[in-house]
């Protein structure tokens, strides 16, 4: 069988094989993206775990804008190469629009992309920046947190190892439950079960870290209400 962990992976293990049990793991809707036909219903032989990560860019977008409510000049960092980025762009947008906020879409990946789009996101003097769900970005969590503090810009991420690494902000799923999830389907179709009448699985806690000493870093003041919602506070 194959475990695919991350959106690019899971679909390419879909495209590569229409027998061998495949669980995912992402962050990608699976229906949308052909990997299954229903999430109660998978059929075929793929199965797993989604993240709803595009469908909460809005809460991570309220949840910056609640440290930050002068911000007008947002901005958003996405992998083109995944296959999520479009909807992360697209609900971004919506929130941003809703709201009378201007939203600046910054793309890469690769490491000289990340570069030049920071270097962008300062001439064009962006407040604040969401940084898209992706496996690309969660291995590069340490240059992004740098980033982000050298340039003087407050930040959102997806996962809590964001936050851990220096990022100011997480708001999402946890990885640690995604994997274990993942795990347990492993080994239930291991000794028998097929993909097909395993429902793929969706996230029903979400975790909100900030990292104080990076708001410190950066000269904010947390407020005590968005304080008072935080799964966890890193001193």
């Amino acid at each position: 069988m194959i475990v695919a962990m991350g959106a690019p992976v899971a679909v390419a293990a879909k495209g590569a094989t229409a027998t061998i049990p495949i669980v995912f793991g992402s962050g990608v809707d699976p229906v949308q993206a052909g990997l299954v036909a229903s999430l109660s219903r998978p059929g075929g032989n793929v199965t797993g775990v989604t993240s709803m990560n595009a469908e909460i860019e809005a809460k991570r977008l309220g949840l910056l804008l609640e440290l930050l409510p002068k911000a007008t000049r947002l901005a958003v960092l996405i992998n083109p190469n995944n296959p999520i980025a479009e909807a992360t762009v697209k609900d971004a947008q919506a929130s941003a629009a809703a709201i009378g906020r201007q939203l600046e879409i910054l793309a890469a990946g690769t490491n000289r992309e990340i570069d030049a789009a920071f270097a962008s996101l300062v001439q064009k003097r962006a407040n604040a920046l969401l940084i898209g769900p992706d496996v690309f970005f969660t291995n590069r969590r340490v240059q992004l947190a740098t980033l982000t503090v050298r340039h003087g810009i407050p930040a959102v991420y997806a996962f809590r190892e964001f936050a851990e690494a220096g990022g100011l902000m997480s708001y999402g799923t946890s990885n640690t439950e995604r994997d274990r999830q993942v795990g347990v389907y492993t080994g239930r179709i291991l000794k028998g079960e097929k993909p097909a009448d395993l429902p793929v699985l969706q996230p029903t806690k979400f975790e909100f870290v900030i990292n104080l000493q990076t708001a410190r870093t950066l000269g904010l003041e947390i407020p005590p209400t968005l304080l008072a919602r935080a799964d966890e506070v890193i001193e």
